[in-house]
C-alpha cells in the first residue's frame, strides 16, 4: 500500500481525533497517499501534489513552496507490516485517512482484517472525500465513514466534487457523517442546497470553519457555531489546529 512518508517512515502516528463527531477521542491515524481531489486549501497537499502535476495550491504564493517529490513524500508498506505499527500504540480507534483512502480499498478491508484477527474490539473511521462509492466489504468492515465533502471554495468543479449517486449511497449506509469547511455565508448556503438535492440528514451535517491557525479559525468559529445552532446542525472545531497548529504527525 502506499502511505503518506513522515521522516523515515509512514504517517502512522497516536494522537486526539481533531474534528468531526469523533473529535477529542485517541485514535491512531493512518494516513494513505493518492488523492484524485486536488483542494486549493488542502493541508495534506503531500499526499498529491506531485512534480509535473498542473494543480494550483494556495501555497503557491508562499515563498520557498514547491511541488514535492514522489519519492520523498510515499513509502509503501505491506497491510501486514501496517497492522504491526498501529496494534503497538495500544489504541483501537483507528481514522484511515488521506489524501484519498478509498482510492485503496481492498488493502484497507485486508488492514481491518488482520487487525481484528485478535478477537478484540475495533473502531475504524475513514475520512472519505465522498467522491468514491465503497463496496459492501468496505462498508461491513468499516464503523464510521466521515465525508469531508467539498464546496465551490476548494477550487474543485462541481462535476468532479459532486456525485450524487455516491451521496445518496453513503446516506443509505447509515454510518456516515458529512463535514464540510466553510467559510462564509455563501458557503452555507451552498451547504443547505446540498442537503436538499442529495436528501442528506440534517442530523447528520457538520460545519467547520476554515484555518490553518487558530487566529485564521477564529475569524468565522463563533459565527459559524451560532448559525450551527440555529439551523440545528454539528459545529465541530478543529482540535488539532488548535493544540498543534499546520503540523504533520499530530
Amino acid at each position: 500500500m502506499k502511505l503518506a512518508r513522515l521522516g523515515d517512515g509512514a504517517e502512522i502516528f497516536h494522537t486526539l481525533q481533531g474534528e468531526g463527531v469523533s473529535m477529542g477521542a485517541p485514535a491512531v491515524f493512518v494516513r494513505l497517499s493518492l488523492c484524485n481531489l486536488h483542494c486549493v486549501w488542502c493541508d495534506t497537499d503531500h499526499t498529491w501534489n506531485f512534480e509535473g502535476t498542473p494543480w494550483k495550491h494556495e501555497k503557491d504564493a508562499v515563498a520557498g513552496y514547491v511541488k514535492h517529490k514522489k519519492e520523498d513524500v510515499i513509502i509503501e508498506m505491506s497491510v501486514g507490516e501496517i497492522a504491526e505499527v498501529v496494534r503497538g500504540y495500544g489504541c483501537r480507534r483507528v481514522i484511515l485517512t488521506g489524501g484519498e483512502p478509498l482510492l485503496q480499498e481492498a488493502g484497507l478491508v485486508e488492514l481491518m482484517a488482520a487487525l481484528r484477527e485478535d478477537g478484540a474490539e475495533w473502531f475504524f473511521e475513514v475520512e472519505t472525500n465522498g467522491t468514491k462509492m465503497p463496496g459492501e466489504g468496505f462498508v461491513s468492515a468499516i464503523s464510521q465513514m466521515n465525508v469531508s465533502a467539498k464546496l465551490a471554495n476548494s477550487g474543485m468543479a462541481e462535476a468532479l466534487r459532486v456525485k450524487p449517486e455516491v451521496l445518496r449511497g453513503l446516506v443509505e449506509t447509515g454510518k456516515v457523517w458529512f463535514k464540510y469547511v466553510v467559510q462564509g455565508e455563501k458557503d452555507v448556503q451552498e451547504v443547505l442546497g446540498l442537503v436538499d438535492a442529495h436528501g442528506i440528514p440534517m442530523d447528520r451535517v457538520i460545519l467547520m470553519p476554515e484555518g490553518r491557525t487558530v487566529e485564521e479559525l477564529d475569524k468565522s468559529a463563533r459565527w459559524l457555531a451560532e448559525r450551527c445552532r440555529d439551523l440545528g446542525v454539528r459545529f465541530s472545531d478543529r482540535l488539532h489546529v488548535r493544540l498543534w497548529g499546520d503540523r504533520r504527525g499530530v
